[in-house]
């Protein structure tokens, strides 16, 4: 094919690695044109993790390789090549310049600042340029605008229920297996001694991930993380097998002890599989129909398949659809006007609140948490002290591998930090020490004492909880799932309120 004059310029970016992606339907191998590029701007908007960018380039890079093997036409542009224009943008008008396409194609970005720029190309460019709808998910931006509709409130639990109506999963007729939608009462079991969690995936590197080690560790030295050691999948066939081989090692206890934390076991019976979903090696709806038949073959029970299933099907998708449906005002919402600035220990780990050290410390090495250690530890601190929603969302959008900002931040923005005022949470995720002690083992190696609710020495979670529905009473204490909460708050005297106050003062300036 000559490359002067192509039908298509087909634009795939780093998270849309899925060989049935709608941007490549239709595709003429006579006629049309790949573009991948790996580009400065994208790799330090936030300064991502570093293995999360070593990951998304080397899987960019064997997913441009099986593209290449297949007879598609490809131009790949890595970070390094001289010619490489640093962004989207850049890389796009050297194309359209070499390859004077008819028309550009992209699937739907999963950020708004990137569709907001696809938006410009046609005028920039002269060029005709389709955005086609991204049909991996399971929910269109659209069906779920139509579900939001006239609701004052957008509880994950009846888009979830529909959801499973909808692709017929879980279901006997028009009943849910088992009699119930929801089998979370069973999924909050605390760790014991005797668990035997089995070692996590750990892929081999071949010469295209090394090469893409050696590259971020050179090119990217200042930013957050370890590089290795490095276990991602960052093939299909990787994925897959990671995949089922959480079905045969961890699906079994999954969702009894999916809300545990154990420190020195970061990855506990959870999946690991955000990371392959988000950037497009898994389909979600293979995973969940996938789920389902380790549950109808007897091979796990219920409450930990529908926990998980939940979870893909369910979270994943509603927090895409808040995501768009409230975009771009959503990255303003800042429902308590939290200032405080981000703590340094959320970088370097070094407080000794072990809870909290355990997780940051995890975080740098893995570029991953799990949903408890995001949402409990590292979301409750954040929220109980009063951190800007801003720092919040970028510390997590930089540290996670599996983020991306319409997932990132609804979760942050709505989940943990309540910042939308109860759009998304029906109450504030606040919680004091003894809901980490139940759940963890971090308080045995602790420097606070979790049983102490003030002074020097006390658990900060104790006295910070009460602080934050002091501070803001005014917006809380008319929320039913509270009521618990103001009544203890309203039997306490002078004296305790100022001694929350005094101790929660003091501890919150030590940090700065």
């Amino acid at each position: 094919m000559s490359a002067k004059g192509v039908r298509n310029l087909v634009l795939i970016l780093g998270d849309q690695l899925s060989p049935d992606l709608a941007s490549l339907k239709g595709f003429d191998p006579n006629r049309d044109h790949i573009l991948m590029c790996e580009v400065f701007e994208e790799a330090t908007y936030v300064k991502h993790h570093k293995k999360k960018i070593a990951f998304l380039f080397s899987a960019m890079r064997h997913f441009a390789k099986e593209l290449d093997n297949k007879g598609f036409n490809i131009r790949y542009t890595k970070l390094d090549d001289k010619d490489n224009a640093g962004s989207f943008s850049g890389e796009i008008e050297r194309a359209v310049k070499d390859f004077n396409p008819e028309k550009i194609i992209v699937t739907e970005p999963g950020e708004y600042r990137v569709l907001h720029d696809m938006k410009s190309w046609e005028e920039r460019f002269n060029v005709s340029v389709e955005i086609r709808r991204d049909d991996r998910f399971l929910c269109s931006i659209d069906e779920f605008k139509d579900w939001a509709e006239g609701r004052k409130t957008f509880r994950m639990e009846f888009f979830y229920r529909e959801m499973r109506k909808k692709y017929n999963i879980l279901m006997e007729g028009d009943k849910p297996v088992g009699g119930e939608w929801n089998y979370d009462e069973q999924n909050r079991q605390p760790p014991n001694e005797n668990l035997d969690v089995p070692k996590p995936y750990n892929a081999q590197i071949d010469d295209i991930t090394q090469d893409c080690i050696d590259l971020v560790a050179e090119r990217f030295s200042d930013h957050f993380g370890d590089i290795e050691p490095f276990y991602f999948a960052v093939t299909r066939d990787q994925a897959l097998y990671a995949l089922d081989k959480f079905f045969e090692e961890r699906l079994q206890k999954f969702g009894s002890y999916q809300d545990a934390m154990v420190q020195g076991e970061p990855w506990m019976y959870h999946s690991h599989i955000s990371f392959y979903l988000n950037c497009g090696l898994l389909n979600p709806l293979e995973v969940i129909e996938k789920a389902e038949l380790v549950y109808r073959a007897g091979d796990a029970p219920l409450n930990s398949v529908e926990g998980f299933i939940r979870q893909v099907l369910g979270w994943r998708e509603y927090v895409r659809g808040i995501y768009w449906l409230k975009m771009p005002g959503y990255a303003d919402e800042n429902y308590f006007n939290a200032k405080r600035k981000l703590p340094w220990l959320y970088w370097d780990g070094q407080t000794k609140m072990n809870c909290l050290r355990q997780c940051v410390l995890e975080t740098k090495e893995n570029a991953y948490a799990h949903h408890i250690q995001r949402l409990m530890v590292l979301g409750n601190f954040a929220l109980i002290a009063g951190i800007d929603p801003d720092e919040v969302n970028e510390w997590y959008l930089v540290v996670y591998a599996d983020a991306f900002e319409w997932v990132e931040m609804p979760n942050v923005t709505g989940m943990i930090l309540f910042g939308d005022g109860g759009l998304l949470a029906s109450k504030p995720y606040a919680a004091s020490g003894a809901y980490i002690n139940r759940m963890s083992d971090y308080c045995k190696g602790c420097s606070f004492k979790v049983t102490k609710k003030n002074g020097p020495d006390a658990c900060p979670f104790n006295y910070l909880y009460w602080d934050f529905f002091i501070r803001n009473e005014d917006k809380l204490k008319g929320n039913p799932r509270l009521n618990h909460s103001y009544h203890t708050l309203s039997k306490m005297t002078d004296e305790k309120r100022q001694a929350i106050i005094d101790d929660s003062k003091r501890f919150l300036n030590s940090l700065e």
